[in-house]
């Protein structure tokens, strides 16, 4: 190995930065919008007192919405998985002609604003198929319309999400389960599916958070009735309507420490079931 002359080293050159200095810059780039969340939290918790929200809980129709919004917001997150599930794994093992326009119509919930979704919902159940069957099941302004809202567009973050993580699942240990005898679908349950539970699970916490904080499709689509279809946004929207920002402020610290819980709840089973705990 040939030793470094004098042209290579000279003693005026530049030398590198610490290592600490990258750090610190990237700690200060990205520490903006972690103080801007921190801020907000400590905005709204200064603002109001545990009295306004106890006295938030006490009122029936605030009662309601909570039981509502959990309700709902459970029912949608099951039925997101049953879907995002089977077309995450779909899309992730299969190629087929139009894989391409699916993945994109799979997207379309994602990106479209959220008044457009909740007019086309509206619009949908006016055609005479969607007719059809609100003369079976009641569902425009009804609460079923507020689980519908919310699944098309929690279904999509599922979607996506189940893809990732099959997509990160090697194929090989499908292949080999089924030279063992497994038939394909035996492989799926009892080799892909236990590999895929973290995924399954952040699926399941998008699905319900997303559903939790869901405002537009549910305005358009299920309207703002007390009592009937109003959830924890749309309680807020209200309060907010006739000038009570004290009780919309309870009931959105209320939401944040429902979304809180549940992401540290999900990511505390899920290293559990990875054995860091």
């Amino acid at each position: 190995m040939s030793e470094p002359n004098a042209e290579t080293i000279r003693p005026d050159s530049p030398r590198p930065s610490p290592e600490w200095v990258f750090w610190l810059g990237l700690s200060i780039l990205g520490g903006f919008y972690v103080l801007l969340i921190v801020a907000m939290i400590i905005a709204d918790l200064f603002y109001t007192t545990p009295g306004h929200l106890l006295e938030a809980i006490a009122r029936p129709e605030i009662r309601f919405a909570i039981l509502l919004s959990l309700i709902s917001c459970t029912i949608t997150t099951i039925l997101s998985l049953w879907v995002g599930i089977p077309l995450g794994y779909l899309m992730s093992r299969k190629k087929f002609i139009g894989k391409g326009l699916l993945d994109t119509i799979l997207d379309i919930p994602i990106v479209l604003p959220p008044l457009v979704l909740g007019l086309s919902l509206l619009i949908l159940f006016q055609t005479p198929i969607g007719q059809a069957i609100q003369r079976v099941v009641p569902i425009t302004y009804q609460w079923p319309s507020v689980i519908i809202a919310q699944f098309a567009v929690a279904a999509a973050f599922s979607v996506r999400t189940m893809r990732v993580t099959f997509d990160q699942i090697s194929p090989r240990t499908e292949q080999v389960a089924m030279t063992l005898g497994c038939s394909r679908h035996q492989a799926f349950w009892y080799v892909v599916l236990p590999q895929a539970g973290r995924g399954v699970l952040t699926a399941a916490t998008l699905s319900w958070s997303r559903s939790l904080g869901e405002f537009g499709p549910i305005l358009i689509f299920s309207g703002a009735t007390r009592m009937r279809t109003e959830v924890l946004p749309t309680t807020v929207f209200l309060e907010l309507s006739i000038g009570n920002l004290e009780a919309a402020l309870a009931v959105s610290l209320l939401m944040i420490f429902v979304a809180t819980f549940v992401l540290v709840l999900t990511r505390w089973l899920g290293l559990r079931g990875t054995g860091l705990l």
